[in-house]
């Protein structure tokens, strides 16, 4: 199963398009081991764009986007197609003014993301954490599936 990786921004808003830049873009088996491989490609992006404009060499910016990245994707994995054999994950780093953005498009589901907020459960509150570490997140379906981001901002945004 092929997944598609652009920026969502591209079909939503073309002036907003113009203002991004692809940092990196890749997809992995939709395996729950392969979430650290996900984690390590958003760190190293994050540390390459780092050492070449230090506004980014903030190290909360890059713990956030690699928790919020595992959660995405461990969502991605367990919640559609994607988990299925031969099933895939795309992902994308995104420069944005004044931050980043990451997506993570899955193999499609019959449902939209659920926001779990019960304090109680033991599982469920990835997107609950996404919603609160975030500066702003949101999902949209695309072709067979569905991408998820968030934008994280650049200390003193």
């Amino acid at each position: 199963m092929a997944i598609m990786v652009t920026p969502t921004d591209a079909v939503e808003d073309p002036v907003a398009m113009a203002e991004t830049v692809v940092l990196g873009a890749i997809a992995i088996p939709g395996r729950g081991e392969q979430v650290r491989v996900a984690r390590a490609f958003v760190a190293g992006v994050l540390r390459e764009l780092a050492a070449a404009d230090a506004a980014m060499a903030d190290v909360a910016v890059l713990d956030n986007a690699t928790l919020l990245t595992s959660e995405l994707v461990t969502n991605a994995i367990r919640h559609s197609r994607s988990g299925e054999s031969g099933g895939s994950v795309g992902l994308m780093v995104v420069a944005v003014p004044d931050g980043i953005r990451v997506e993570v498009t899955d193999g499609g589901s019959a449902s939209a993301p659920v926001v779990k907020q019960e304090s109680y459960t033991c599982d469920g509150h990835g997107l609950f954490l996404v919603q609160a570490v975030a500066r702003e997140w949101g999902s949209r379906r695309c072709g067979a599936g569905t991408t998820v981001w968030f934008c994280l901002g650049l200390p003193g945004s």
